[in-house]
This record gives C-alpha cells, sequence and structure tokens, in this order.
C-alpha cells in the first residue's frame, strides 16, 4: 500500500472513531484519536501486524477497540493519554508563550505603519491626522495603556511633541520607507521611557498598568497553589506504591493490580507536569525579580542626571532629536550638520571635535546609529545604503589599496623542470585537437555560384627598403654610339654593311 492512500485509510479511521464517539456523547480530539489508534496497534495482545495491509475485518475490529477504550470513563490510562495530549499541545514554553503574546499585540501594527509610512498628507489637516496616527503607532506598539484613553492619547502626544515636534513632519516624510519605519522603531522607545520615567516620578504614566505589582502579587500566589496541588499528588503516589506492595504480599487484593499501576502512572505523569509548571513559575519569579532590579537602577541613574529638572540639556540625555535645517547648516571639516535648537548651534560651534568624538564613542556601544547618523567615514567597515549594490551586505571588510610589483622565475628549481608544460592556449587547442579521436569526423564543404567570390581577402606585404651607398669619389664612363650604314637596299643586288662606330679609344 503506497503511503499515501495508507495516509488516507488512517484518516477514515479516524473520522469514523471520532462519529462514533460523537453518537455516544463524547467529543474528543483528533490527536487523541490518532495516539489511541496507534497504541490499539503496536499492543501486542490485539495481533495487529503493522507490516501487513489491514483487511475490512482488521479496521472494523481496530474501530471497535478504540471506541471501547476511548469510552472508558473509568481508565486511568486513558485520563493519562488525555493529560499527555493537552499538555503537548497547551504548555508552551516562556519564551515561545511571550512571542506569541509579542504577535497578538502587533498584529494590527502592520496596517498602521503602512499608513504612516505611504502617507502623502498635504494639507494641514491630512498632517494633523497623520500626526495622530503616530500616536496611536507609539501607544500601541509599546501597549503601555489603550489608545482609546483620553489621557493616555495626550500624554503620549505631549511627550512625542517634545521630541518630535509635529514641524517634523515634512522632514519624515522625504525619508525612505524604511528609514521611517526605523525612526518609527525610535520614537516609540524614546516616548516609552519618558512616560515610564514619569510613572516612576509619579508625574505622569496614567493608564500604564504596575505590571511588577502585579507579577508580585500572582506569581508567589501561583507557586503556592502548585505546591499544594504537588504534595497531593505526592500523597496519592506513595498510597498506590504502598497498595502494590501489600498487593505482592497477598494472594488476594479487592482491587487488580493492573488497576492500580495504571492509577499510580497517571499519578506520576501528573507530578511531572506539575513539577514542570513550578520550575517555569520559579524561573519567572527570578527573571521578574532581576528586570525589576535593572529597572531600578536605571530609574535611579535617570533620576541622578536629570536632578528633577523641567529641561535637561541634550548632552546629558538616551534623546535623538532631528536637526532643523530652517535654523542653519553648519560646514566643519567638509561636512555639513544641523541641530534642533539654536543652543545646540552655538554649544556645536564651540567645540564640535569633542562633540563628534562622543559621537563616535555613543556609536561604538550602540551601532545601530552608524547608519542613523551617517557615521560611515569613521567606521570604514560599514557600507551606507546609497553605496550598497544589490546583493551586498551592510558590514563589509577594510579594504586597503596599495601599488606592488613582484618578479618570479619560470622555473625556480631546475629539476622541476616539466618539459611538456605549454603556456600557449592555441598550442593547447592544437594538440587537443591532435589527441581527440577524429577517425569518425569528417568535415566538408562546398561551394555554389550565389557564394563565391564572396570571402574577403587581404593580405599585407611589406613595402620596398630604401637603400642607399656612398662612395669616396664619383666615377662615370662612356662609350661610342653604334653607327651601322646598309648600302643597297633600294633596288640593289648586292647589300653592304659598313660599320662606321668610332673607336673607344679615341
Amino acid at each position: 500500500m503506497s503511503r499515501t492512500r495508507a495516509e488516507g485509510v488512517i484518516r477514515s479511521i479516524i473520522r469514523e472513531i471520532a462519529q462514533s464517539c460523537s453518537s455516544r456523547g463524547q467529543a474528543l480530539s483528533e490527536t487523541l484519536i490518532a495516539f489511541t489508534v496507534k497504541a490499539v496497534v503496536l499492543d501486542p495482545r490485539n495481533r495487529f501486524n503493522a507490516d501487513r495491509t489491514l483487511t475490512k475485518q482488521d479496521v472494523q475490529k481496530l474501530i471497535q477497540l478504540c471506541v471501547d477504550r476511548l469510552m472508558d470513563q473509568t481508565s486511568p490510562t486513558l485520563n493519562t493519554i488525555k493529560m499527555q495530549v493537552y499538555f503537548d499541545m497547551n504548555y508552551t514554553s516562556r519564551r515561545e508563550f511571550l512571542e506569541v503574546q509579542q504577535k497578538v499585540l502587533r498584529s494590527h501594527l502592520p496596517s498602521l505603519s503602512r499608513e504612516i509610512t505611504d502617507s502623502r498628507a498635504k494639507t494641514r489637516e491630512d498632517l494633523k491626522n497623520l500626526y495622530g496616527k503616530i500616536v496611536s503607532y507609539v501607544i500601541q506598539r509599546c501597549n503601555l495603556g489603550s489608545a482609546t484613553d483620553i489621557n493616555t492619547v495626550r500624554e503620549t502626544t505631549a511627550a512625542l511633541q517634545s521630541i518630535f515636534p509635529q514641524a517634523q513632519l515634512a522632514t519624515f516624510m522625504s525619508l525612505l520607507k524604511q528609514d521611517k519605519e526605523q525612526q518609527l522603531s525610535e520614537l516609540s522607545l524614546i516616548v516609552s521611557g519618558i512616560r515610564l520615567f514619569n510613572k516612576d516620578s509619579r508625574k505622569g504614566g496614567e493608564g500604564i498598568q504596575n505590571l511588577p505589582a502585579v507579577l508580585n502579587e500572582t506569581l508567589p500566589a501561583a507557586a503556592a497553589d502548585i505546591e499544594s496541588e504537588l504534595a497531593g499528588c505526592e500523597r496519592w503516589a506513595w498510597q498506590y506504591t504502598a497498595l502494590l506492595e501489600k498487593t505482592c504480599e497477598r494472594t488476594e487484593c479487592p482491587v487488580h493490580p493492573d488497576l492500580l499501576k495504571q492509577a499510580l502512572y497517571n499519578t506520576r505523569q501528573h507530578e511531572a507536569f506539575l513539577r514542570l509548571i513550578l520550575a517555569d513559575i520559579i524561573q519567572s519569579a527570578k527573571e521578574v525579580t532581576r528586570l525589576q532590579s535593572d529597572l531600578k537602577t536605571r530609574m535611579t541613574l535617570l533620576k541622578d542626571t536629570v536632578h528633577t529638572k523641567t529641561t535637561v540639556p541634550t548632552s546629558h540625555v538616551g534623546l535623538l532629536l532631528p536637526g532643523n535645517q530652517k535654523i542653519g547648516v553648519l560646514k566643519h571639516k567638509e561636512k555639513h550638520y544641523a541641530f534642533s535648537s539654536k543652543s545646540a548651534a552655538y554649544e556645536f560651534a564651540s567645540k564640535a571635535d569633542e562633540f563628534i568624538a562622543a559621537a563616535v564613542e555613543t556609536a561604538k556601544r550602540q551601532p545601530e546609529l552608524i547608519q542613523l547618523l551617517q557615521l560611515h567615514q569613521e567606521f570604514a567597515s560599514v557600507t551606507p545604503y546609497s553605496e550598497m549594490q544589490s546583493g551586498e551586505k551592510l558590514l563589509v571588510k577594510t579594504i586597503s589599496k596599495s601599488d606592488a610589483s613582484m618578479q618570479t622565475e619560470t622555473h625556480p628549481l631546475e629539476t622541476n623542470i616539466v618539459k611538456s608544460y605549454e603556456w600557449n592556449e592555441w598550442e593547447l587547442r592544437r594538440k587537443a585537437i591532435k589527441l581527440a579521436n577524429l577517425q569518425n569526423k569528417v568535415t566538408r564543404s562546398m561551394q555554389t555560384h550565389s557564394s563565391h567570390m564572396r570571402r574577403h581577402n587581404s593580405t599585407q606585404t611589406f613595402l620596398p627598403k630604401d637603400a642607399a651607398s656612398q662612395t669616396k669619389r664619383d666615377g662615370e664612363s662612356n662609350v661610342p654610339k653604334a653607327q651601322v650604314y646598309l648600302s643597297g637596299l633600294r633596288g640593289g643586288t648586292n647589300m653592304m654593311k659598313l660599320d662606321l662606330t668610332r673607336a673607344v679609344d679615341e
């Protein structure tokens, strides 16, 4: 039987068992039914052969055995299996639980973020609505209060305006979508920090649930309940164990030993699950204590920095404000800088190098600021977004360039000379063709009347070389011109030839 067909048979068996149990008033999950089917098949007492195809009689027998087991409400084994299936399907680790909670809380944020980043607001009313959406995003992102509570909205708006005035919306809209999303995340964290600081100082933080107090009350109560349930479970396990020991000593017992074993298994399984839950509660309590201590330390440090002042210099306070180009742009060492206020511009101009060095040191501890503050020249291993090619990584190795030359001998060791070595690729090609088996390969060519004289041929010759020679004196020679006279050519019978050429030595 193929795998697909076998899976179809198993699904039909599970479906029929579920319908039969449902008709008797028991609604069971498919996971529990599938586990029971597997347990019945593997039980050697039922005599099912896993390597043999099930017949119709085997299928009916399997269904009946499974229904009988599932409908036995007094069976400790069935109770244990139900407990195992339920725990496996519903209990997750702390990390998985937190991840699920974060996904649920932020499930509606992508649509709101898309509305903000894709907005093309131009009118005053549209800009006002866009700023309201940013406020709502900040509240929902950090889950510090309800976005419908008027007090929470007012406090969040005030905190947001202190670091991101509404006048900066035009600059925000000119950014790339990725930069907008990053700035929204940064604004959410900063505003949340401001509200938490206000709540700790008892000057705000309305709508923020006092989670530490809730956890400090809930976790000990939950641990106490689990410990009480665990103690009762241990007592039952000891009693079942004692009964089994007495059963071994007696020949007759009102309770069957197998039933006692099943009850003991059920109790031990319950005990194991309780211990697992208790361990997670204890670990959660330790984590809560650590986080509360960390929060208290950070708040104390922040209060020492602020000193309960109404306004604090930006050089002292975790606030990243966008620059306002309307104030002016300062050029320093071929770079341009914008500022959030006139006082910040004057202070930067007085000691620019110190501020730049401090920004670099801060970026070393918080590397996300390298891209945000455009500090790529100070970090040669980081490539800015605008210069990245498709598929290129953000962090690259530092590249150093220099002019270099080198010369090597053709054969450093005479003993390693390979006589058959050939560097010319055309010579290698000629040898490859020569070595190829060309016995069964024939090359043919033909020329037609239409194609002849169409090939362009060209030749190249060297022009005659200009040559000359020079002697010490010029020499020349002249010989007499030959003169021969023939007589008797006009009707004469005797023709005579007379040589009139002068002698050479005359």
